[in-house]
């Protein structure tokens, strides 16, 4: 073989394999950022897109919340969030994207601020990290550029933050919610130390942080300026919140997905479920 055509195999080889790396994001799962809020450092987690170091453009955002007892780490090691990513965005039925996983398992568990004022996780959310990412990524800061999705206990973060923020979010996708209390006597019953607030205080507390009272109260322009992907397994113990949601909607006339597939609490269905919420929120994203 001639020097000529050796060099030429030699470059055909290295564009190949760039372009071979160039079809994976990268994660990076242990991130931290200091928090007034919370007064320590929070950790987070945040996917890249397969394009993003080559590029200069900006990029949608989705919030992806883990469930009680996993951190930031959990959507990355046992939900494959690189891989299923990676996969959507290269078939064409997700939009790249940056996908940011924030850490509600440390000190404390939870994504909502505490009756107490004690631990503020909400505020620190939307007051430091959202902020914080916005600036450090170059993430789209409209609100149809941004999506909020979670599993079981980030699955009733996403329906909470989607509430409480509507001019923030285009699309929220909670899977398998836990939604919390259903009823003002379910929450009194699992809480302590309630003797230090009023009657009004705990009905003020429960209605802002149940789905069902926010949906009920909410004006349907606010409800319907998000598009809702609401997901749950026939064998999940979470059903009936779940259930309840979608008619509470249905009866509002609020336009939302509703999926039940066979499967259960597990992360074998959360698995299922990302390729789905991610061609949901990408076509958000292009509306």
């Amino acid at each position: 073989m001639s020097l000529f055509k050796t060099i030429l195999l030699n470059l055909l080889l290295v564009c190949i394999a760039q372009n071979v790396l160039a079809q994976s994001g990268k994660v990076f799962d242990n991130l931290s950022m200091d928090s007034e809020i919370l007064q320590g450092k929070r950790k987070y987690a945040i996917y890249l897109p397969p394009d993003y170091e080559s590029s200069e453009r900006s990029y949608p955002v989705l919030y992806l919340l883990h469930g009680a007892g996993d951190d930031q780490t959990g959507w990355v090691q046992f939900g494959e969030v690189l891989h299923i990513t990676d996969e959507a965005i290269k078939a064409g039925k997700a939009t790249s994207m940056i996908i940011v996983m924030p850490d509600a398992n440390t000190g404390r568990r939870g994504y909502f601020n505490q009756i107490d004022g004690d631990w503020n996780y909400e505020d620190y959310i939307f007051e430091e990290l959202i902020p914080h990412v916005e600036e450090k990524y170059r993430i789209k800061k409209e609100k149809r550029y941004r999506a909020v999705a979670g599993l079981s206990m980030g699955g009733g973060g996403s329906f909470m933050y989607a509430l409480h923020h509507p001019e923030l979010f285009a699309a929220a996708a909670p899977l398998s919610a836990y939604i919390g209390p259903l009823t003002l006597d379910q929450m009194t019953s699992r809480m302590s130390n309630l003797e230090d607030y009023s009657d009004e205080a705990l009905k003020d507390y429960f209605e802002q942080h149940n789905a069902l009272s926010l949906i009920e109260k909410m004006d349907t322009k606010s409800l319907s300026s998000i598009k809702w992907y609401i997901d749950c397994g026939d064998d999940d113990f979470l059903y009936e919140g779940n259930s309840l949601i979608h008619i509470a909607m249905r009866k509002k006339e609020i336009p939302h997905e509703f999926r039940i597939r066979n499967g259960g609490h597990t992360w074998t269905y959360w698995r299922e479920s990302l390729p789905s919420v991610l061609e949901f929120v990408s076509q958000s994203f292009h509306q």
